[in-house]
């Protein structure tokens, strides 16, 4: 009976909130480490993605190495090279793994309280910390994803749109699992003239301004940028905030409002921010909604493995350019403390020459080849509130070096060239000094738990 409401409320009368009633976890295993972003897109989904950080890629599974093989290339000319080059690729980070965590446990003591198990595996994250970006974006992981049947929707909407062929092919193996649970919700998916049109007006709408940014920025020299540059922001933050803050509480329109904030004094204003951002005991106890009012843009240059990270968080925008070898690459100072820079570096030219390789007749597949070390630019625009969840989360002692530089300097930008002082002396769990084990403290939790 539900299956006939279904059916006749969300097809038959179009009513899409409907398909909010219905949700499904879905376990997206083997997917390549650009398929996971396309998975990831959604804001109203949740995700959980294998980590690169903490789980070694030097094991085989069924003798191969874990990382995507498009069935176009392998058919191709370059196969076998392709084959080859990936495997030596996880042959150097396999080696470097050794490598570097033999050199950490070497130069890092064991504390007196710290189990042998909790020191092996905080030694062991923070090697494969280092040697990640000699991962190539090719690598597999796993996605748990939970959404409503509108969400999957969309999502299948967009991938059978999407240039890579490793998603076109990915959404019907999605669509096939969860026709078995949610039919209805899905039936306007692959109808020619309901989900057919969509998914090929995105498809245009891509196709054709790729083509005219092409005619019109194609061949424009690349100029030197920082990791981090702050776009745009809002110039009157702070008396929005204030409004914002003070608009709950009042029966006042919100014009008027601004117009008394705007001549409140220094201690007014500080009063007012103190007891709306209360005594924050805790990273998790966030300000309210008035921190929404406003917002910060910020272009960002780093490695792939940071934007893995920084790509997770939904409440904002974020957009990317295509992973390519040619904005240079990050190499980790304990890498080349560990007499292993050389081999990264070797690993980086062959990564780079693979690329160009595949690029004329695999443009889409061609960044399978290019390691995480390779920087790619994005943009990210979030609001304040998002800021402090943000920046304090991915600043953490336990986060990895290359997205807590890009944290800590998005901080540092708020509160210098935004002249934003208060706000950013709000986000007080911000972490800038560098733990020498970023995994330490969280192992010795860990265990505690166990031990309880």
């Amino acid at each position: 009976r539900a299956e006939e409401l279904y059916e006749r409320v969300f097809f038959d009368y179009g009513d899409d909130s409907v398909a909010q009633l219905g949700g499904v976890h879905l376990a997206c295993e083997q997917a390549s480490n650009l398929l996971t972003k396309v998975l990831e897109w959604g804001r109203l989904m949740s995700y959980l993605e294998q980590s690169t950080r903490y789980i070694a890629y030097d094991s085989r599974l069924g003798g191969r190495y874990r990382y995507h093989r498009d069935p176009t290339v392998l058919a191709g000319p370059l196969g076998t090279r392709y084959v080859g080059d990936q495997d030596r690729m996880f042959d150097s980070y396999s080696q470097c793994a050794e490598f570097v965590t033999e050199h950490v446990r070497t130069t890092v003591a064991r504390g007196p309280d710290d189990s042998e198990f909790v020191y092996r595996t905080a030694t062991r994250a923070k090697a494969l910390d280092a040697v990640r970006g000699m991962l190539p974006a090719a690598a597999t992981s796993n996605v748990g994803i939970y959404g409503t049947g509108q969400a999957f929707e969309a999502l299948l909407l967009r991938m059978r749109s999407h240039a890579l062929p490793e998603a076109r092919e990915y959404s019907e193996l999605m669509l096939h699992e969860l026709r078995k649970v949610i039919p209805s919700f899905l039936r306007r998916v692959d109808i020619p003239d309901r989900g057919g049109r969509w998914s090929d007006y995105l498809e245009d709408t891509r196709v054709q301004s790729a083509g005219i940014v092409d005619d019109l920025l194609g061949g424009t020299p690349v100029e030197p940028a920082s990791e981090v540059t702050l776009i745009d922001f809002d110039p009157d933050a702070e008396d929005n905030i204030l409004a914002a803050i003070c608009y709950s509480h009042s029966s006042l329109p919100e014009e008027q409002i601004l117009t008394k904030v705007r001549d409140f004094g220094v201690d007014e204003r500080v009063a007012l921010l103190k007891a709306y951002i209360g005594d924050r005991s805790n990273r998790r106890h966030k300000p309210g909604r008035a921190f929404e009012r406003s917002f910060y843009r910020f272009d960002v240059l780093s490695d792939y493995g940071a934007f893995r990270d920084m790509q997770r968080h939904r409440m904002l925008t974020i957009e990317w350019q295509k992973l390519t070898p040619n904005h240079g690459y990050s190499r980790p100072e304990l890498v080349e403390e560990a007499g292993v820079g050389g081999l990264f570096d070797e690993t980086m030219s062959r990564s780079a020459a693979l690329h160009d390789a595949l690029l004329d007749d695999h443009p889409e597949q061609a960044p399978y080849a290019v390691s995480m070390a390779y920087r790619m630019r994005y943009n990210m625009q979030f609001n304040v509130r998002e800021a402090f969840h943000m920046l304090e989360l991915r600043s953490s002692p336990q986060g990895h070096p290359s997205y807590r530089r890009v944290a800590l300097d998005m901080h540092r930008q708020i509160a210098e060239q935004a002249g934003h002082h208060a706000l950013a002396a709000a986000m007080n769990f911000m972490t800038t000094e560098a733990p020498e084990l970023e995994r330490l403290e969280s192992e010795r939790r860990a265990e505690a738990r166990r031990e309880s």
